[in-house]
């Protein structure tokens, strides 16, 4: 048994952290690109656009659902057997979307690639954190999820330009061509650990119980509520600046998730040195402001930028500390399911943000009322984690580390 405080001494975490971004770069671009391809899906597959669109809901569903389950069903697997497994799983669904002669096998494929995705990218951060080590927890999990967001910032627009040129099934081979070769690297380079292999499924499962953890996952829940309520219709909150001009729409989702890498990364560093709770506090009130002061910024493009920049910045802050205050609150053997129960819990707030933006929509008539409705979101998110303090006071870097891992050999 190694201690996590010393695995950073053991091995070198910060390749195989950037091997992990490889990985979740490919999944995030599948996730993300399905959305811009949809026109071309449902002309190829003689259906409507809102058809088409259930292929985005069904992964986000299945990626919740099944999250936490798979987790707990490879919980005594090395890391290495997991991250390789869940890209040729991943890679599997992608190959039957991109040959699926009709929309209910390409429906069916998109579960298949949830699966992967959801026992990889939580699987990702946790491995990244053990190998890192208590002191640099942080930084780990945030490089992981670089992957995530230049997926946003630059997979996502590739695929859809690629799918726009030569189709949508191009598309699903090109992710599939960016999962498989890490599989093939990750199999060969990663170090061979185990989280907590002798706590038993019971332990394992015990964090469900934990009234700590649930306040991780509420704070969770709330703040990613916020976060995508003016994502989602970011064409109409900001349609007065944008003018109905999709590539001006283009460069704010571009400026978000150029900001969103810098600032995930600034949060991994600062979540290392004040701890995450605090950097959650200040990323959860910043975008309440940010968002309150994007009610005059609708008008102005320029403004807009200003204020998208800045709201992607304070967004991707807050996913690394999460997943960092989570992992501190798992007992040996349970840091993949807490990780996984935390990305079930994101996929969740983003599919009730877009069912209460709908609903606001038609509420209020306006993109510009969901502002208020997401700033009141995130402060709550702000007020709930700053209540927990005491409960996952374990999260400050200085504290023991929360769970044992393991090295061996295959």
């Amino acid at each position: 048994m190694t201690d996590p405080a010393d695995a950073s001494l053991a091995a070198p975490w910060g390749p195989a952290a950037t091997l992990l971004a490889l990985g979740t770069f490919a999944v995030g671009t599948d996730a993300f690109v399905i959305a811009g391809l949809l026109p071309d899906i449902a002309g190829s597959l003689h259906v409507d656009v809102a058809a088409a669109g259930q292929l985005v809901s069904v992964f986000a569903l299945a990626y919740a659902v099944l999250s936490p389950v798979l987790a707990a069903l490879t919980g005594t697997w090395s890391r290495r057997t997991v991250l390789v497994t869940a890209l040729l799983v991943f890679g599997v669904g992608n190959v039957v979307t991109a040959v699926a002669p009709g929309y209910g096998l390409v429906l069916a494929s998109r579960v298949i690639a949830a699966a992967g995705a959801a026992m990889f990218t939580p699987n990702a951060g946790a491995t990244a954190a053990a190998l890192a080590g208590e002191r640099h927890r942080g930084r780990a999990i945030a490089i992981v999820t670089v992957g995530l967001t230049a997926s946003l910032a630059l997979g996502a627009p590739l695929g859809t330009a690629l799918g726009d040129a030569i189709g949508w099934r191009a598309t699903m081979w090109f992710v599939t061509a960016l999962a498989v070769p890490v599989a093939a690297v990750i199999a060969l380079r990663l170090p061979e650990i185990r989280l907590g292999t002798a706590a038993g499924l019971r332990r394992r499962l015990s964090p469900l119980t934990d009234r700590r953890v649930a306040g991780v996952l509420a704070c969770t829940l709330l703040a990613f509520v916020g976060v995508y309520l003016p994502y989602t219709y970011i064409s109409s909150v900001f349609a007065p600046a944008v003018g109905g001009h999709g590539a001006r729409v283009s460069l704010l989702l571009l400026v978000f998730g150029v900001a969103g890498t810098a600032g995930n990364l600034m949060a991994g560093h600062l979540a290392d040195r004040y701890g995450p709770r605090k950097v959650v506090i200040t990323a959860t009130l910043g975008l309440a402001a940010v968002f309150l002061a994007m009610l005059e910024a609708r008008g102005s493009f320029a403004a807009a930028l200003v204020s998208v920049a800045f709201c992607g910045v304070a967004s991707w802050s807050l996913t690394a500390p999460q997943q960092q205050r989570i992992i501190a609150l798992a007992p040996a053997g349970s840091e993949s399911l807490v990780v996984s129960l935390n990305a079930a819990v994101l996929y969740l707030a983003v599919s009730l943000s877009s069912a209460l933006g709908a609903v606001g929509l038609k509420a209020f008539g306006s993109a510009g009322h969901l502002l208020p409705v997401a700033a009141a979101f995130a402060v709550s998110a702000a007020g709930l984690a700053w209540i927990s303090g005491r409960a996952d006071g374990r999260t400050a870097p200085a504290e023991p580390p929360a769970a044992p891992v393991s090295s061996a050999a295959e």
